[in-house]
């Protein structure tokens, strides 16, 4: 048990098989070692076991808190998901915002731990530190939206009061391989299939009624000083300022025009990094303007409200109304939140800039319960294919009307191609024979960055634990907004560490859990500070740091053990130099191609690792106990599985 402030030393392990519930402390070193969330969620994970079949019943799914969530610290109702990814076969955690994080907490849970698989559909509801599995027969295959309502009404509550909820619709039930968790306001734990795991459990949703106790501080002086200098720089930054910064003003998708602007963009399914390049002017591949999604534009014509999540001054969240025709009927549609990676991988990526019906695919993934990356990734994928002859009645590029069927259709897995398009990158491309328009790595698709503009995201993907992902290290706030400094954005040297110095800090915030933007504005000292005083800890910057690298670490030595090494580490082939099918980038970065090898050997170099692969000596120098389940000892190689 630990005693340690943040926690309430309080976790339910349900067995969904059985029915049975039974709650048990946090183990005091992993609390310590691990901080929370995100780090203690992985932990539980890898303890389970590596040996899982992802959407079998001996699979984790674990809920967590961490010691900030729910408390007065900025930005700290993030909530993470833990288990391992249907969709890339690595450890995974996904998080969400909004209020379903902070109520678990104030319900009086450090986390949740789901195991097993239900007879039938099942939910689970927390109150006051009980979790009771209840019947949802009667909401298997509702959408989000409709789940939410029944619930509201079944449980007599109100969200925005007393009431959360994170659920899953039909792509969840149908083990979309993308499928993700969605809380009541459209804040999407979406990355991984989590939402996959979840549906193959027979868990329709997790529904917490709780009323609003903030943790108290174990020092509250400390707590106190970090608190009032984590404000005061995220009033200070032109990116965090409320009502004044970028993302207060016009939410994630401020992106939009100043990744465009860069020739960062990528577009076409990746093959260009811009939708205004020369390379596009013909006749038969269509122009767009991106600048008609994005957030300027959005905030111009179908701004509604801008919500925000618990204890958040910022408000990114913009929430919109539109109306639009599909198939000759009228739709009404009004959802949170037009963000930035949805926006373009549903509209630029895929050739689309109908800005309304992207409003109308991004509600659509959410009521569905898809990520809106893949979803659109997926879309793209299925046009280049298409457009190559891969699919003999495929989908034109730019088609909204032939997007918006093709997203129901998968979230349904109703007919071949929707249901080829539900298993993600690495299944189209077998199932098609389209190894070359695949934009992932180890099967997760990348984001709105294109790491020919960007070198840092070419490594931060290439190296990611949970597949392509631009959040594992955002270099984008070096390359792009020069926080915490200016970098050269094509510039390949220096990026590895700055990667691994972002993947680390990141550890932290996601196992506080506190949200990423935190780290446009706060640094480690902030961080010490807010940890320390909740906690009661005297940790020093180092300490943290290192918690941090022990985090990515044991996420690695977990793939390593699943059968991932360096070769893994990889890039769609049409941006690595040298490679026969590299298309180098156009406008401001033309001719630019990933370094990959020379980063991969830097990034090697300072991690401590072989070839992708954590020695034993890492384990040792950070205290990695590998735990039960793994039939392995620190002092065993970390070899990959089939070796």
């Amino acid at each position: 048990m630990t005693n340690l402030g943040g926690f309430h030393d309080h976790v339910a392990r349900v067995d969904l098989s059985e029915g049975d519930v039974a709650y048990e402390g946090v183990d005091d070193d992993d609390a310590r070692k691990y901080i929370g969330a995100r780090g203690l969620g992985v932990k539980y994970v890898f303890d389970q076991g590596t040996d899982v079949d992802p959407l079998g019943p001996d699979n984790l799914l674990a809920f967590m808190n961490g010691p900030l969530t729910g408390s007065q610290t900025t930005m700290s109702g993030r909530i993470a998901v833990c288990t391992k990814s249907p969709l890339t076969g690595t450890v995974t955690d996904s998080h969400h915002g909004g209020w379903s994080g902070a109520r678990l907490k104030w319900a009086g849970f450090d986390g949740l731990l789901f195991e097993g698989k239900a007879d039938k559909p099942v939910y689970a509801y927390i109150e006051d530190g009980e979790v009771e599995l209840r019947d949802a027969s009667h909401m298997w295959g509702y959408g989000v939206h409709e789940t939410r309502d029944e619930l509201e009404d079944e449980l007599d509550g109100e969200y925005g009061k007393n009431l959360s909820m994170m659920a899953i619709g039909p792509g969840g039930e149908n083990q979309v391989k993308y499928a993700n968790i969605v809380n009541e306001d459209d804040r999407a734990s979406g990355r991984g299939g989590t939402g996959a795991v979840m549906g193959s459990k027979n868990l329709k949703a997790v529904v917490v009624k709780s009323s609003t106790k903030m943790p108290k501080p174990a020092d509250p002086e400390t707590f106190k000083q970090g608190h009032k200098q984590a404000m005061e720089v995220i009033r200070e930054s032109d990116v965090t300022a409320p009502n004044e910064g970028g993302l207060s003003l016009y939410g994630t998708n401020v992106l939009m025009n100043a990744t465009e602007e860069m020739d960062g963009l990528p577009t076409r399914n990746g093959r260009y990094t811009s939708t205004e390049s020369e390379a596009t002017e013909s006749p038969s591949e269509p122009n767009i303007d991106s600048e008609k999604v994005s957030g300027e534009n959005v905030r111009e014509n179908i701004l509604v409200d801008e919500p925000t999540c618990h204890s958040c001054p910022v408000a990114c969240k913009k929430e919109v109304e539109v109306d639009v025709t599909h198939k000759g009927e009228d739709m009404n549609v009004r959802m949170e939140s037009y963000e930035y990676e949805s926006a373009w991988a549903l509209g630029p990526n895929s050739m689309n800039d109908d800005r309304d019906k992207v409003a109308v695919m991004i509600d659509l993934c959410n009521d569905l319960g898809i990520d809106t990356i893949d979803s659109g990734n997926m879309l793209a994928m299925a046009m280049e294919a298409s457009e190559k002859g891969y699919i003999d009645e495929g989908i034109d590029w730019g088609d909204a009307e032939a997007m918006i069927d093709m997203l129901e259709k998968i979230g349904h897995r109703d007919g071949d191609l929707a249901d080829t398009l539900a298993e993600g990158a690495e299944g189209v491309a077998d199932a098609l024979d389209a190894h070359d328009c695949r934009l992932d790595v180890k099967g997760q698709t990348m984001a709105a960055y294109d790491p020919r503009c960007m070198k840092g995201m070419g490594i931060a993907y290439a190296t990611s634990n949970r597949g392509a992902c631009h959040l594992r290290a955002y270099t984008p706030s070096a390359e792009i907004l020069g926080l915490p400094e200016k970098v050269d954005p094509i510039e390949w040297e220096g990026k590895a560490e700055l990667s691994a110095t972002f993947q680390d800090m990141h550890a932290i915030s996601d196992s506080f859990d506190i949200c990423k933007f935190n780290a446009f504005a706060e640094g480690i000292e902030e961080y010490v500070l807010q940890y320390n005083g909740m906690t009661g800890r005297d940790v020093s910057e180092k300490e943290l740091k290192k918690a941090g690298e022990r985090i990515w670490t044991l996420e690695r030595y977990y793939n390593n053990l699943v059968g991932f090494d360096g070769s893994d580490d990889s890039l769609p082939d049409r941006f690595v130099e040298g490679h026969e099918d590299a298309v180098p980038g156009q406008g401001g970065v033309e001719g630019s191609l990933v370094e990959l090898d020379q980063m991969k050997e830097a990034y090697y170099e300072h991690r401590g690792w072989v070839d992708g692969v954590v020695p034993d000596e890492k384990l040792d120098e950070l205290d990695i106990d590998v735990g039960p389940g793994t039939g392995v000892s620190a002092g065993d190689s970390a070899a990959p599985a089939d070796d």
